[in-house]
C-alpha cells in the first residue's frame, strides 16, 4: 500500500515534485501558527479575520527564503545532514526577520511571542519533513533500483508450487519475477498476484521483450517425458533454466527458494524413475546389523544414507579415507537427529579393505547379516596409471573381504560392480570382473555348480551414477561456469546414466533376491549420448555453442581423443541370456565362472606379476578375464 503511494511521486517530473515540496512547506507554515497560537492563548482559534495577518507575513517570507535558499533544488531521497543543515539555517533566517516583523509592528489580534513561537515549530516541522522524505522516498527509491537490478525470471507453471516460489521469490529479493508461462490456454493472458501468465509458445520474444536470464521450472509432479519435452522447447531461447525438486523431495512443507537448483542430467533422463519396493528395501536390513565398505564413496555414502531409513540396528562404516567417513559420518548424525523414530548405532571404522586382520576384528566384533562392498578403485586413467594399486585394492581386498564373509558365516554379502567389468578394455573393468569371479567361485562348488557356503554372494552390476566423483556432469558444469571449453573424449561416446539414490535404493533391492552367485543387472534405460548432454547443458544454462556455425557462441566443446582404456560404449551383459526378476528394473545375468581352486592359481600369478612389468601384468589380467581386451577402442 505504502509503496502504491510512494512510486507514482517518484515517477513524477521534477516541476511537479517542487510544487509540492512548495505546498507542504506553505501547509507547515500555516499549521505551525495554528499551534503556535494554542500555545499561546491556551484555547485553538480560527485561522480568519486578524490571525489572517500572521499567516499571510509567514507565507510571504517564508517561501521566497526557502525558495533563494535552494531548498527545493534538492533531491531529497539523496539528501542527508547537509540537507537538513540548509533547511534549518534557512528557516532561522525565516525566524529573525519574522520575529522582528511581528514585534516590531505589534499587529491587533496577534501576540507578539507568536514571532518567537512559530518559527521555532516551524523549524521542527520542516526539519521532521526532510528526515521523513528522504527515508520514505530514498530507501523506495534505492529498493526500486535494487529490484531493478535483481535477474528478471519467468516461472513455468502457474499452479500451487508456482504461486509459492513466486512468493517466496519476492519476499527473498533474489530474483524478479515478471511473468508466469502456463501450457494451460484457460490461465494465459490472466493476471496472478499482479503478474501476467503468458503461453510458453511465446518465450522466444519474451526473453527479448522483458529481458529474461531464467526461466524457473514449477511442475514437480511433471513426468520425465513431458518435462523434455518443455526443456527442449526452452533450450532454444537463451535463458538458463533452473528447476524444483520432484513433489516428494517437496512433500515436507512450502517451496522455498532454497528448493531451486541448476538443471542436472537426471532432468533430461528420457525414463521415470521406478518407486523402489518397501518389502524389499527393509528385508535385509530393518532390525539387522549392516557393514558397508568404502562408506565414503559416492555409492557407499548413499547406501548408508538409505540403509539408515530403513531402521537397522547398527550400521558400521569401513572406509580408509579419513575425510570421506568423517563426511559421511556427520551426514547420518544429521539425518539421525532429523528423523527422532531412528535408533539406529552408527560406527565408523578407519580400515582398509586389504587388511586381514583388522577385516576379520570388524566382522567378528560386530557380526553384520549384510556387507554391502563398495571399497574399489574405480577411476579408468588413474587405475590405468595405478595398476598394481588398482589390482590390490579391487582384487585383493574383495577376496579379503569375500573369504572372511565365507568364514565367519555372514549370511548375505554384495559386491557393487559396474558395466565396465563387461568385455573389459582397462584394467578399472578387468579388476571388477574378477571381483566378481571370486564371488562367484566363493559361491559354488566348482564341480557341480552348488551352493557351497552359508554365506549368499551377489553382485550388481550398473553404470555411471549422476553427480558421482569423476562424473562428466560435475566436471561439465564447472567448465561451463569457468567459461569453457567442455572437454570431450570422442563425439560418439555413449554412457548409460541412473541418479545415485535409485542406484543405491536398487542394490538394496537386488540384494533382497539373491539366492547365491546372482550377477544383477540394473535396468539404465536408454544410454546417452555424451555430446548431446553437453549441448543441452550450455543451452539450458541460457548460453550458445561455439563452433564454425556460430563464430560469436559462448563454450566451445573440445575433442581430446580416448584415453587409454576408454570405451566409446559401455555394456551391461556379458551374455545374451538376462532373466526377469520380480522388479522392473533388476535383471539377472546367468554368466560363466571358474572354480576356486583354478581361480586361486590364477590369483597367485597374478600377485606374483604385481609390481612388475605392466605389460606382463595385463597378459595375466587377459588370461584371467575373458574378453578384457587392453588399450583397445571399442
Amino acid at each position: 500500500m505504502f509503496n502504491q503511494f510512494i512510486m507514482p511521486i517518484l515517477g513524477m517530473p521534477r516541476p511537479l515534485k517542487r510544487i509540492i515540496v512548495f505546498g507542504v512547506d506553505a501547509f507547515l507554515c500555516i499549521f505551525t501558527i495554528w499551534l503556535a497560537y494554542y500555545l499561546r492563548m491556551g484555547y485553538w482559534v480560527s485561522l480568519r479575520g486578524e490571525p489572517m495577518v500572521a499567516v499571510l507575513s509567514s507565507l510571504a517570507l517564508a517561501l521566497p527564503i526557502f525558495a533563494v535558499s535552494g531548498l527545493y533544488r534538492v533531491i531529497f531521497r539523496h539528501s542527508g545532514w547537509p540537507t537538513l543543515l540548509a533547511a534549518l539555517k534557512a528557516v532561522a533566517l525565516y525566524g529573525f526577520f519574522y520575529a522582528i516583523f511581528i514585534a516590531a509592528m505589534g499587529f491587533q489580534g496577534v501576540p507578539r511571542t507568536l514571532g518567537l513561537i512559530q518559527p521555532i515549530l516551524l523549524m521542527i516541522a520542516i526539519g521532521i519533513s526532510r528526515v521523513v522524505a528522504s527515508h520514505w522516498l530514498g530507501d523506495s527509491y534505492r529498493q526500486q533500483l535494487r529490484i531493478g537490478s535483481l535477474p528478471r525470471v519467468l516461472i513455468y507453471g502457474a499452479g500451487s508450487a508456482g504461486r509459492e516460489l513466486s512468493a517466496a521469490l519476492r519476499n527473498s529479493r533474489q530474483m524478479r519475477v515478471v511473468g508466469f508461462l502456463d501450457d494451460d490456454p484457460s490461465l494465459q493472458g490472466r493476471v496472478l498476484n499482479n503478474i501476467p501468465i503468458y503461453n510458453p509458445n511465446d518465450l522466444p520474444n519474451l526473453v527479448t521483450t522483458l529481458a529474461i536470464s531464467d526461466v524457473l521450472l514449477a511442475l514437480p509432479s511433471l513426468g520425465r517425458k513431458n518435462r523434455n519435452q518443455i526443456l527442449k522447447r526452452i533450450s532454444q531461447s537463451r535463458v538458463s533454466v533452473q528447476t524444483l525438486p520432484s513433489i516428494t523431495e517437496l512433500a515436507s512443507g512450502k517451496v522455498k527458494t532454497a528448493d531451486l537448483r541448476d538443471l542436472d542430467i537426471e532432468d533430461l533422463l528420457g525414463r521415470e524413475p521406478v518407486a523402489p519396493d518397501m518389502n524389499l528395501l527393509a528385508k535385509n536390513i530393518e532390525n539387522k546389523v549392516v557393514l558397508v565398505t568404502g562408506a565414503g564413496g559416492s555409492i557407499g555414502s548413499e547406501l548408508c544414507r538409505q540403509a539408515l531409513k530403513c531402521h537397522p540396528t547398527t550400521l558400521v562404516l569401513v572406509e580408509q579415507n579419513e575425510f570421506a567417513l568423517y563426511a559421511i559420518q556427520q551426514d547420518l548424525q544429521k539425518q539421525l537427529e532429523s528423523q527422532p523414530g531412528l535408533a539406529t548405532q552408527v560406527i565408523s571404522i578407519l580400515a582398509s579393505v586389504r587388511n586381514s586382520d583388522l577385516i576379520e576384528q570388524i566382522f567378528t566384533t560386530w557380526k553384520p547379516h549384510i556387507v554391502f562392498h563398495a571399497a574399489a578403485y574405480k577411476h579408468v586413467p588413474l587405475v590405468e596409471e595405478n595398476i598394481s594399486e588398482g589390482i590390490e585394492n579391487n582384487v585383493f581386498g574383495t577376496l579379503v573381504c569375500a573369504k572372511l564373509a565365507e568364514k565367519l558365516g555372514v549370511p548375505y554379502f554384495v559386491l557393487i560392480s559396474t558395466d565396465k567389468a563387461v568385455r573389459p578394455t582397462n584394467v578399472m573393468g578387468a579388476t571388477k570382473r574378477i571381483a566378481e569371479m571370486i564371488l562367484q567361485a566363493i559361491n559354488f562348488d566348482g564341480e557341480n555348480n552348488q551352493q557351497s557356503t552359508r554365506t549368499i554372494f551377489s553382485m550388481v552390476r550398473f553404470g555411471n551414477v549422476l553427480d558421482s566423483s569423476g562424473s562428466v556432469v560435475p566436471l561439465f558444469r564447472q567448465q561451463i561456469r569457468d567459461g569453457g571449453p567442455i572437454t570431450l573424449t570422442h563425439p560418439e561416446v555413449t554412457r548409460y546414466f541412473m541418479t545415485i539414490p535409485e542406484a543405491a535404493q536398487l542394490v538394496l533391492q537386488a540384494s533382497a533376491m539373491a539366492s547365491g552367485g546372482d550377477v544383477f543387472v540394473l535396468d539404465m534405460g536408454e544410454s546417452v549420448k555424451i555430446i548431446d548432454l553437453a549441448r543441452h547443458m550450455i543451452e539450458l544454462s541460457g548460453l550458445e555453442i561455439l563452433d564454425e556455425d556460430n563464430p560469436a557462441g559462448d563454450i566451445e566443446i573440445a575433442i581430446t581423443g580416448l584415453r587409454p582404456g576408454e570405451k566409446l560404449y559401455e555394456e551391461l551383459l556379458i551374455g545374451d541370456n538376462p532373466v526377469a526378476t520380480t522388479h522392473p528394473r533388476i535383471l539377472k545375468a546367468h554368466e560363466e565362472f571358474s572354480s576356486l581352486a583354478e581361480l586361486e592359481e590364477q590369483l597367485r600369478e597374478l600377485k606374483l606379476a604385481i609390481g612388475q612389468d605392466a605389460d606382463q601384468v595385463k597378459a595375466v589380467l587377459r588370461s584371467l578375464v575373458r574378453g578384457y581386451q587392453p588399450d583397445v577402442k571399442k
